[in-house]
């Protein structure tokens, strides 16, 4: 069966604090977010702005998040604000697998990684893996 798997990496900057941790990430900081969206399908799909079934979907469906938060984004924005979950990395990255599982068409697996820092990330499917 023939397989696609659409790749997109962007970036967020963006400031949060976690409710409730006892320690210094309880208070608000920022980070710059490092985001991989993996988007994997056995069919193509026409787009909003390709009419024909000749992708998976377009990267910008996938690179909703990256665009600034007066235009429907997270980057320079209070997390705290945008999300309606606690603000942890986990949260995060399954917050933004929910939203753009709501842009794409059906059938495609999305895998989603946020790095918070060049060290600690995490990787967020609603697979079971």
């Amino acid at each position: 069966m023939p397989t696609w798997t659409l790749n997109s990496e962007f970036k967020i900057d963006s400031a949060h604090f976690i409710e409730g941790y006892d320690g210094k990430c309880g208070r608000m900081h920022g980070h710059t977010y490092k985001v991989r969206i993996s988007a994997k399908s056995h069919t193509l799909n026409p787009s909003a702005y390709l009419k024909t079934a000749d992708m998976v979907c377009d990267f910008q469906e996938l690179k909703w998040a990256a665009k600034d938060v007066s235009k429907g984004g997270l980057d320079h924005g209070n997390l705290n604000e945008l999300i309606p979950v606690c603000t942890t990395a986990e949260r995060v990255a399954e917050y933004i697998h929910r939203e753009t599982k709501n842009r794409i068409p059906d059938g495609i697996e999305l895998v989603v990684t946020v790095w918070e820092t060049e060290t600690n990330w995490v990787e967020y499917t609603d697979k079971d893996v």
